[in-house]
């Protein structure tokens, strides 16, 4: 099974391990409760049609080996379409169209797919792109981390999924940082700036055109 947030492009980061102890400290610390977390999320979620921002994300693998960084542009388009575009540290595309998930290496000319469905629960995509009221995939609780955001954590219900849980903060009501962390221990971080909210986004963007002469996997 294709997991969409182990699809990573491939990059060594220096400072792996001082890293780790901060992104596992951010994850695992426990947290005092706030009373804002689980109604920034309503909020922000109620009357979002899509969304644009650019990303870097950190990834510490479970067996304590260096961080992997990437960074790229994010677009959503609500429901259900997305398009994760790293530029760095080598291009690739993921691009949702609210049946499929098709991830294109650029440069091995290769393209996996799978259904969106099967591979979205308990994910950060799933609940940005879904119109679902958040409650009805993730048990969600207010926590506070004294860093000047609002913070809250999201336990998904399925037990079918790689996901352990979800933290995502705002800054000044506006997406900043999402926290993963699978059942497997690893922890992805992802840091959004620019962000864009309800732009003028185009249907043709999440439609995945077949790059010539690529390779093809399909993971149903």
């Amino acid at each position: 099974m294709l997991n969409f947030e182990l699809v990573h492009p491939r990059c060594w980061l220096g400072h792996g391990l001082g890293l780790a102890l901060v992104l596992m400290a951010m994850v695992t610390t426990p947290a005092i409760a706030s009373t804002d977390g689980v109604k920034e999320v309503g909020d922000y979620l109620r009357g979002l049609n899509a969304l644009q921002a650019d990303f870097r994300q950190i990834t510490i693998p479970a067996d304590g080996g260096p961080a992997l960084e990437a960074s790229g542009t994010f677009y959503l388009l609500r429901p259900n379409r997305f398009l994760w575009e790293y530029d760095k540290p080598s291009p690739q595309r993921i691009v949702a169209d609210g049946k499929r998930i098709y991830v294109h290496d650029v440069e091995l000319n290769q393209v996996t797919q799978t259904s969106q469905k099967k591979v979205l629960d308990g994910t950060p995509a799933q609940l940005l792109a879904s119109r679902e009221p958040p409650e009805k995939y993730f048990r969600i609780r207010d926590i506070d981390r004294g860093d000047n955001r609002t913070w809250a954590e999201l336990i998904p219900k399925t037990q079918d999924t790689e996901v352990a849980k979800l933290q995502i903060a705002f800054m000044d009501g506006e997406l900043d940082t999402m926290l993963m962390e699978d059942r497997f221990g690893q922890l992805t971080r992802f840091v959004f700036t620019n962000v864009d909210r309800n732009p003028r986004l185009q249907y043709s963007m999440f439609r995945f055109k077949r790059p010539p002469g690529a390779d093809y996997l399909d993971m149903d």
